[in-house]
């Protein structure tokens, strides 16, 4: 369908408590405030009609758009060259802080590198999803938008009245459209606002380089802190800036995605609400920061781990598997019935009904971070590890039983092996913790329900005719999940049982080095369709490869993943048949999933040599 830009020609800027979208064209199509899950304010990627966006670009003029990040920092420049001239929006967001606020600034800025350019400016808001209607006042200092519930001001820079004349300024049915022709040396910005700040709206251009300056000074100063060396190293930072700006700083949870409903197969259903805090990305991202040097982040997102175990331990329920940025867990799942979705791909779905589902791995995840960060010297308090013990021994009553798995099936529940690969994992890490640092627990009856865990997957779990470890008991389906297996350290890399699951995952998973989730044809999951490949278990498919001996393979494969990132070196969440990216976007899975990979890879490289 014509009219929407690729998911996977966009780039991503926030401030570390929502974020925004930029296509390669200028456009900015996809904005929510004032946090990641609230209604949207732009999301033209979702209805190019009814959704909103704000367009800055060359009018009446043949270009090519190129998009680029400024070194080390998440301020994102799109630069458009013609015949005539060469201009640059540099669009950024000053960081927010660690007290949640309603204002949130997106900064646009016009800059004209070499002759002069004409530039249209539309700015067509669409408040809560489209649904609020809105007016808009011109003022001589900017613009203001109001709904009945949100106020959107648009401020510029002087000189504004010598690069956009009045007669070049008109409102569109509530929209506002503008023209300024800029030339060599020009700098013009314009800055949304999601407050009605007290300041004139006509602002100083030192007052908007100030904040430039600030924003990547932050960014920089914040890289600077990671400890990677590796040969990977830009594509490394860059997934860590990505992780950075998809984390909620008033509580350090970090968000899946940015976005909802973007599809996992073009015309699809399966589109998904991931504006929410998966305690597997949670627990994922652990490890990876981790092994950058970040841990603070990490401190952060254990923090913010450990008050959810309190919740479940307290109150002896499991976790739930995914909450909103603030730890509240009413993800009410509904559909946006007038939007028609990325290029027709409906339904479009805010909230997520998955957040009810009990899904017995997470909680060996949990305990895999809380271990791993332990091990960096970030140890649970006494609070925590009591909340943490009573949640080892509801798993002891509880892991035997059917849940709804890693892929959050909405098919019927069933005993799936990794669920109980990750119990095996919670018993294990919980049994070391408590050894580590002389903690009470049940420790005998840890290691018997570990024990019998294991012996349950080796006996249930291994598909003797598939020669390989399967995705549910009493089936012959594979399942990528299980390629953590010896990460985790439940099997040797050398066992003859993981050599052979390896093969056959070589066999039935993987195209090219993409990795499938599964076989949903021989794995019904409760919905129709189709996808692509997951990013995520490619990425953990060269891990191991290289850990199961076979270095050369894994490294081919991360090479050939490296490919299929944008321009700007983000991932969705799958890949298309035909290499587009699909899914939500940018994903947080992909991309601790890559850091993961290349510390796996750097590490065992270094010991071959």
């Amino acid at each position: 369908m014509e009219g929407y830009p690729a998911i996977e020609d966009h780039g991503v800027i926030g401030d570390l408590q929502t974020a925004a979208l930029v296509a390669r064209d200028g456009t900015l199509t996809w904005f929510c405030a004032p946090r990641f899950d609230s209604p949207s304010i732009f999301a033209g990627l979702l209805d190019r009609h009814r959704g909103g966006y704000f367009r800055i670009s060359p009018d009446g003029v043949r270009y090519v758009s190129k998009q680029l990040y400024l070194p080390d920092t998440a301020i994102l420049i799109t630069r458009f060259i013609s015949a005539d001239g060469v201009g640059e929006v540099v669009d950024f967001m000053p960081v927010a802080g660690e007290q949640p606020t309603d204002r949130h600034r997106i900064v646009r800025v016009l800059n004209i590198v070499r002759g002069s350019m004409r530039f249209r400016v539309e700015c067509r808001p669409r408040f809560n999803y489209g649904r609020d209607r809105h007016e808009l006042e011109i003022r001589s200092d900017g613009s203001v938008f109001r709904s009945a519930l949100t106020t959107l001001t648009l401020r510029v820079s002087r000189p504004v009245r010598r690069l956009v004349p009045e007669e070049n300024i008109r409102n569109e049915n509530g929209d506002l459209v503008a023209f300024a022709t800029l030339h060599q040396g020009d700098r013009a910005a314009v800055i949304i606002d999601t407050a009605s700040p007290d300041e004139p709206h006509l602002i100083p251009y030192e007052q908007v380089q100030a904040m430039f300056e600030q924003t990547r000074d932050y960014w920089r100063g914040w890289l600077d802190r990671s400890r990677y060396t590796g040969r990977w190293r830009e594509m490394v930072e860059r997934s860590a800036i990505t992780l950075k700006l998809m984390t909620y700083a008033p509580t350090g949870a970090m968000v899946a995605a940015p976005t909802t409903a973007l599809p996992e197969e073009l015309g699809g259903t399966r589109n998904w609400d991931y504006r929410y805090t998966w305690i597997r990305d949670t627990s994922f991202s652990v490890q990876a920061l981790l092994g950058l040097g970040f841990t603070d982040e990490a401190g952060r997102y254990i923090d913010w781990l450990d008050e959810r175990v309190r919740e479940a331990g307290d109150n002896d329920i499991p976790l739930k598997i995914m909450y909103r940025v603030d730890g509240s867990s009413d993800l009410h799942e509904e559909t946006l019935d007038h939007f028609e979705g990325y290029r027709g791909s409906a339904p479009v779905r805010i909230g997520n009904e998955a957040a009810d589902q009990l899904q017995i791995d997470i909680h060996g995840e949990a305990l895999y971070a809380m271990h791993s960060a332990d091990q960096q010297g970030i140890r649970a308090s006494h609070d925590v590890w009591e909340s943490t013990v009573r949640l080892v021994d509801w798993l002891c009553r509880n892991w035997d039983q059917a849940d709804a798995g890693i892929w959050e099936s909405r098919h019927h529940p069933r005993d799936y092996t990794y669920g109980r690969l990750m119990s095996w994992v919670a018993f294990d890490r919980a049994i070391r913790l408590a050894a580590r640092h002389g903690r009470p627990g049940d420790i005998n009856r840890w290691v018997q329900q570990r024990d019998a865990v294991y012996r349950q997957i080796m006996r249930h779990g291994y598909h003797p005719g598939r020669q390989s470890f399967v995705q549910a008991y009493g089936e012959n389906v594979l399942d990528a999940a299980l390629l953590m297996m010896p990460a985790v350290g439940f099997v040797a890399p050398s066992d003859p049982r993981w050599q052979s699951t390896l093969r056959a995952i070589d066999q039935d998973l993987v195209s090219d080095s993409l990795v499938y989730r599964y076989d949903p044809a021989a794995s019904p999951d409760g919905l129709p369709g189709n996808e692509g490949t997951f990013n995520m278990c490619t990425f953990w498919y060269a891990q191991a490869l290289a850990c199961s001996g076979r270095l050369d393979d894994a490294r081919l494969t991360f090479e050939k993943m490296l490919t299929f990132s944008n321009h700007l070196g983000l991932y969705a969440e799958e890949i298309a048949p035909t290499g587009e990216q699909i899914g939500n976007y940018p994903q947080a899975f992909s991309h601790l999933s890559l850091i993961n990979t290349a510390l796996a890879l750097d590490q065992l490289h270094n010991q071959r040599r």
